[in-house]
């Protein structure tokens, strides 16, 4: 079981609990790739395993602007397994952009501690029921009994004060969580700010809350450049072979500024589902800057928006794009997009100089 996304023509991409599984080319003969499965192949009279290892170690893709060494005249094309595998992983890619910001998230409900630890209640009674009987000989019946009499009873004593002991620590946690939880919902910025932090770390996110301010939040997200564009998208030709096209400029822009717009409003998602008193989120998106020619690097910033709990309610993750979530839920928006190339460009931070102290106090260290 899975679910299917037509990602290209003659190009399905299926999600299983294994990984990405990706399907090229027409019914009669079909490629699958990835999944967690050998590379395989199916026609229409029905699956048969292909063990031939395709597509084998490969390079990454490299950072925009260059390009992968181009075949000596003569040289033997890739093979078609070997298309087949890089139509496959750019196929991958090109899905997981397009679904950055709809990773589930789950809203935070109030804590409970957990329950208290079970008494180890046999262990107490044969304790007691040792040192009663330590040094009264076997023959003494009637001081036996009324030595295991008495260690019976010492014994549900200390039985009795165990459990009220853990039970007085369970309540104690309780209390810390329920004041915990009464200080997230009053949006105390110590708080919120360890809540959010901690929720983005725990989920693999590259992002990190910088402030809050009533019931705003002010996250950072760092997001990847251009690399993660895949340079050759799959595609099917007429008789229903395998294709790879060069990435044009304009699907380049748009599959990047999707990258960049899918970051951030997963991570305002995550931050309005683990802080339920928070009503809004500003996001600024920052990348590493290229390393200039006296070897300085550094942050620049990619997108600032405010994204409102209001109006990312209602929202249909499943079909709208992060794009058009974006343009059609958040305030405030400052993005550098060419009006001709509509490539996606570092915001001048010159004329902001409380964005640009934000964007320098990131330490991506920590």
């Amino acid at each position: 079981m899975g679910i299917y996304f037509r990602v290209a023509p003659g190009v399905r991409v299926r999600l299983t609990s294994s990984g990405v599984r990706t399907s090229i080319g027409p019914r009669s003969a079909r490629v699958h790739i990835g999944g967690g499965y050998r590379p395989g192949v199916s026609t229409g009279a029905g699956p048969f395993t292909l063990y031939h290892s395709i597509g084998g170690s490969r390079k990454r893709p490299s950072a925009a602007g260059s390009h992968r060494p181009v075949a000596a005249s003569g040289s033997p094309r890739p093979s078609g397994s070997a298309k087949a595998a890089e139509a496959g992983e750019s196929a991958a890619a090109f899905d997981a952009i397009a679904n950055l910001h709809r990773h589930p998230v789950d809203p935070v409900a109030p804590p409970v501690a957990p329950p208290s630890p079970t008494v180890d209640e046999a262990a107490i009674r044969e304790k007691h029921r040792s040192e009663a009987l330590h040094g009264i000989g076997f023959w003494k019946h009637s001081e036996r009994v009324a030595a295991e009499q008495k260690a019976a009873a010492d014994a549900e004593r200390e039985i009795a004060a165990k459990r009220a002991e853990l039970e007085s620590e369970r309540q104690a946690t309780q209390a810390e969580l329920d004041a915990r939880w009464k200080e997230l919902l009053a949006n105390d910025a110590d708080v919120v700010l360890a809540t959010l932090n901690e929720a983005f770390e725990s989920g693999g996110m590259h992002a990190a809350a910088v402030w809050v301010d009533g019931s705003e939040a002010s996250i950072a997200v760092i997001v990847p450049g251009e690399e993660v564009v895949p340079e050759r998208l799959p595609s099917t030709t007429a008789a229903g072979n395998i294709s790879l096209r060069k990435t044009t400029q304009a699907q380049a822009a748009g599959i990047y500024l999707t990258a960049v717009c899918g970051h951030s409003v997963a991570a305002v998602r995550e931050a309005l589902a683990v802080a339920p008193g928070l009503a809004s989120v500003r996001v600024v998106a920052v990348r590493h800057r290229a390393r200039d020619v006296y070897g300085h690097t550094g942050l620049e910033c990619m997108l600032v928006a405010t994204f409102t709990r209001d109006a990312l309610t209602g929202v249909d993750w499943e079909h709208a794009g992060s794009i058009d979530i974006l343009d059609q839920c958040a305030t405030d928006v400052s993005e550098n997009v060419g009006s001709r190339t509509k490539s996606v460009e570092p915001i001048d931070l010159s004329g902001e100089p409380d964005l640009a102290n934000l964007v320098k106090s990131i330490d991506i260290d920590q």
